[in-house]
């Protein structure tokens, strides 16, 4: 006697606790038996198709399965994009920076750069934020005075940048000798932004760009900063 069996008498000694309750069936049986129903019904479909009818149906599904890579590459292009919507440096002012900043957060991270326009140390982080911005443009990279920002803040914790993320302020830097020194270059100051996190691992700009970019700076005021007191 087979006790796995499905007969009247299995029934009843399973009933009265004898046999022990039939096992049923696993994950595995389940997913053979639907995947052997959806190739006996596909069968069935392609049984009475003729050669024509055949390959005008394989041409179709062929066309189904490039609407659907094509689709597919669609949306990856799309959420590329959306990511990488910024791509400069955007000056705000106080009502802006809920919106822009707390809210903006929670999707990316956002470096806000408090400045003032006669400090030469804040058009050096400027400088450098734009380059930055435009190598990682899934990051947002905002500048608001820091009066506007914070009433009565003080010139000399200028430049100060501030770090957010998920909807917080994640760091606080203040200062040059936060952000690279008083000399800092580009790369100093992308060194400093990713070892708090706000920076990807890969730039989307081009190799060489950082020393480009210092170079161009330095032309543009005529020489490379080499004294702290422009800085304090």
């Amino acid at each position: 006697m087979n006790p796995n069996e499905d007969t009247e008498w299995n029934d009843i000694l399973r009933a009265k606790g004898i046999l022990p309750p039939k096992e049923g069936p696993t994950e595995d049986d389940l997913f053979n038996a639907h995947d052997q129903a959806v190739r006996e019904a596909q069968d069935k479909h392609l049984s009475d198709k003729d050669l024509d009818e055949l390959d005008e149906l394989e041409d179709e599904e062929d066309e189904a399965v490039l609407r659907h890579y094509r689709q597919q590459r669609m949306d990856e292009m799309k959420a590329l994009a959306d990511r990488s919507k910024y791509g400069e440096l955007r000056q705000i002012s106080e009502p802006d920076y809920k919106r822009e900043v707390t809210e903006g957060s929670k999707d990316t991270f956002v470096v806000v750069h408090l400045f003032r326009d006669s400090l030469p140390a804040c058009k050096l982080i400027n400088h450098h934020l734009s380059e930055l911005a435009r190598r990682y443009p899934t990051v947002k990279f905002l500048k608001i005075v820091s009066t506007d920002c914070i009433h009565n803040y003080p010139d000399r914790n200028l430049p100060t940048l501030l770090i957010y993320g998920h909807g917080e302020l994640q760091q606080q830097l203040v200062g040059m000798h936060s952000l690279g020194g008083t000399s800092a270059r580009v790369g100093d100051l992308e060194a400093v932004l990713r070892v708090h996190g706000a920076l990807p691992d890969a730039p989307a700009g081009r190799a060489g760009a950082q020393d480009e970019s210092d170079e161009d700076y330095e032309s543009d005021q005529g020489a490379k900063p080499d004294s702290d007191s422009d800085y304090d």
